[in-house]
């Protein structure tokens, strides 16, 4: 007898989950696959916060949407995918309802993803990829390790682009946060020019 692996969809994972006190931990899926996540450091979990308040900030004072951290985002026609960005935006046309007690059922327009020490950063590169593919405009993947950062978007033939970002460079959101620049400067102060 064939021993088959079980998939998982979004409402799955949301039962899991729980969301009554008594389990607390986190989950993502891709085609179905469950895969368990680990609290965050200190320092990726500062980092998060950091690039969220300043998204928050900028995105509040124009009236263009709102940022979230480690928010469940699945697309709109995949219940087999489910993922929760480090840093998200949603722009103001898109916001879901504030009272919906729920994942949110497309991709932010920007999801902010910060390199662990588990992770490869060819491994994020397909998770941006996933992003990209289902409704995101822009992805960044910023490496602390390294002090360096990547812009990902599609290209005009649906190809991930890649913008490499160095210590003196800026991440920027384009028409996503128009204006909006991010020195890296201010998320790595210590490091090397």
């Amino acid at each position: 007898m064939d021993v088959k692996e079980r998939l998982y969809t979004v409402d799955a994972v949301w039962e899991m989950q729980g969301w009554d006190g008594e389990r607390d931990r986190r989950y993502e899926l891709i085609d179905g696959e469950l895969i368990e996540m680990s609290p965050a450091n200190y320092p990726h979990a500062r980092l998060a916060g950091k690039i969220y308040r300043l998204l928050e900030e900028y995105a509040e004072s124009r009236d263009l949407g709102e940022a979230s951290v480690e928010g469940g985002f699945y697309p709109a026609d995949d219940r087999s995918t489910l993922v929760g960005p480090d840093v998200a935006f949603i722009s103001r046309s898109r916001l879901p309802d504030p009272e919906a007690f729920a994942f949110v059922g497309y991709m932010p327009d920007l999801a902010v993803e910060i390199v662990p020490p588990s992770n490869t950063v060819a491994e994020l590169r397909r998770k941006a990829s996933l992003y990209l593919e289902n409704g995101s405009h822009l992805v960044w993947l910023v490496n602390p390790m390294e002090g360096r950062a990547e812009i990902c978007r599609l290209d005009e033939n649906d190809e991930l682009h890649i913008e490499a970002i160095d210590i003196n460079g800026a991440l920027r959101a384009g028409e996503v946060l128009p204006g909006f620049a991010l020195p890296l400067r201010a998320l790595f102060p210590e490091a090397p020019a």
